[in-house]
């Protein structure tokens, strides 16, 4: 639980002395008797009632601190029953402190996500008023727009115009596109961006999470365990700056220049010059052959004989019903055989007398004779 504390805290952009893992573990054994501890409560708390229309004031480093922390919690609903009843007790142990400020530290994010968008009013239309896209060219160009309110326009126009004579020639290039488009086409063009944008959406949050379970794999290990935190120092903030969607609009469409259109192979040597480093030189030596290859594997045993054809003569039971091996008992130790059909309806000669209990010859049967 320190680590996911940590880890948000460190979103937060928390600097106090408690993201030190150790620091933080020993302050949250003391509790709110420990003054870093009672510190970060109030970080925490200073930046969520701006955000939260709640009628607490921000708490003390007095003794009655969890009170006004208990007090709190009940303003915002906080579904920990048992923490704040304990809080108001003053009886918190290591994991309900821990607890607590993941509680908080949650709801500051959550109230900072919903207070950083805007709220749309039902009454207010969309017009397109390009005054702020103006006031961001005027502001690049280092215009002046105080007494330039009428002619704006021309003056951006020759304020571009004369810091292009100061660059060479071919620096900036040809546009890519230059004709000109009607509503319905800039309405259609739109809606391919809106398409594109939404697939590259998708492939990107598949290669981000790629990376995230990557990065999260290499601390298996157990030398790696010891420096979780090191690592999401390093990792969280690069990670904050990926973000799923495009920032590709129609006006990069009429910025694009000639020189995009110049494809460039990765693997050529002016590229390999920019991206070559000493991984790259490493090469990794034979290695042996496992095989797998489905036409070099051997066929699989059968699983039962093969049938074949029944031989006649041998020892053994005999010939079953009738024939052959001289009726039911037509060899009580092997022998039998003979006389042709003996079995349940005669037929089988032993001296031209036919019965039902004599077999068809052969050896002494289960009497001593040949039959039944």
């Amino acid at each position: 639980m320190e680590s996911d504390v940590l880890d948000t805290l460190d979103q937060l952009g928390y600097e106090g002395p408690l993201l030190d893992e150790k620091a933080l573990s020993t302050a949250s054994e003391e509790g709110l008797s420990s003054a870093e501890y009672v510190n970060l409560c109030i970080w925490l708390m200073s930046r969520l009632n701006p955000t939260l229309d709640t009628d607490v004031s921000l708490i003390s480093r007095g003794d009655g601190c969890h009170l006004e922390i208990g007090a709190l919690l009940k303003e915002m609903a906080c579904p920990y029953h048992a923490i704040v009843a304990a809080l108001m007790e003053g009886k918190l142990n290591k994991k309900d402190c821990l607890k607590l400020i993941l509680y908080l530290a949650s709801e500051l994010q959550a109230a900072q996500i919903v207070h950083s968008k805007p709220v749309k009013s039902k009454d207010h239309e969309l017009k397109d008023t390009p005054t702020e896209d103006i006031q961001a060219i005027c502001k690049t160009l280092h215009i002046s727009l105080e007494n330039t309110s009428e002619n704006v326009l021309s003056i951006i126009d020759e304020k571009i115009k004369s810091l292009l004579k100061e660059v060479p020639k071919d620096h900036i290039g040809e546009p890519v596109f230059k004709h000109s488009l009607s509503n319905e086409q800039w309405m259609k063009l739109e809606k391919i961006n809106v398409l594109l944008s939404s697939e590259y959406q998708c492939r990107r949050r598949m290669l981000i999470k790629r990376l995230d379970v990557t990065v999260q794999s290499f601390g298996w290990s157990d030398r790696a365990k010891e420096k979780v935190d090191c690592m999401a120092r390093a990792y969280q903030p690069k990670r904050h700056s990926l973000h799923l969607k495009s920032s590709v609009s129609l006006a990069h469409l009429l910025a694009a220049r000639e020189d995009l259109c110049n494809v460039v192979k990765t693997s050529g040597g002016s590229t390999r010059d920019n991206t070559s480093c000493a991984v790259n030189k490493i090469l990794m030596g034979r290695v042996p052959d496992r095989g797998g290859r489905p036409y070099e594997l051997d066929r699989p045993p059968p699983e039962m004989p093969p049938w074949k054809k029944r031989q006649d003569g041998g020892g053994g039971r005999g010939g079953g019903y009738g024939g052959g091996g001289g009726g039911w008992g037509g060899g009580h130790g092997g022998g039998g055989g003979g006389g042709g059909g003996g079995g349940w309806g005669g037929g089988g000669k032993r001296g031209g007398k036919s019965s039902w209990s004599y077999g068809g010859g052969g050896g002494k049967g289960y009497q001593g004779k040949g039959g039944y």
